[in-house]
């Protein structure tokens, strides 16, 4: 069993920074691949970034490319979004998901346990 927490989440104003945090508990989180989500109201909630297990591979939705980067501290049990040059339309809450097998999925149903999520609020 994984138990995710997500934090981190704020308001900023567009152009900002914030940088959100999963941790997980259970030893056998380094073995899972990892993703981030996020949902804004009245639509699905969509793939955001992922990372394997090994950290060595990473994947972002094209609208967050060249600005968001996760990464993850296996030590820590922790897996971070850093979301740079944040525009109106990240406003969401967004989600940490965690997969057995060690690769990340774009699909949400592919994932296994999920935090309760963290919002985030970009104004113009």
């Amino acid at each position: 069993q994984v138990q995710l927490v997500e934090s981190g989440g704020g308001s900023v104003q567009a152009g900002g920074s914030l940088r959100l945090s999963c941790a997980a508990s259970g030893s056998t989180f380094p073995s899972y691949g990892v993703a981030w989500f996020r949902q804004a109201p009245g639509k699905e909630r969509e793939f955001v970034a992922g990372i394997a297990s090994s950290g060595a591979a990473t994947a972002y939705d094209d609208s967050v490319k060249g600005r968001f980067h996760i990464s993850r501290d296996s030590a820590k049990n922790t897996v971070f979004l850093q979301m740079n040059s944040l525009k109106p339309e990240d406003t969401a809450v967004y989600y940490c998901a965690a997969g057995m097998g060690g690769v990340y999925y774009r699909a949400r149903e592919m994932y296994d346990y999920w935090g309760q999520g963290t919002q985030v609020t970009v104004s113009s």
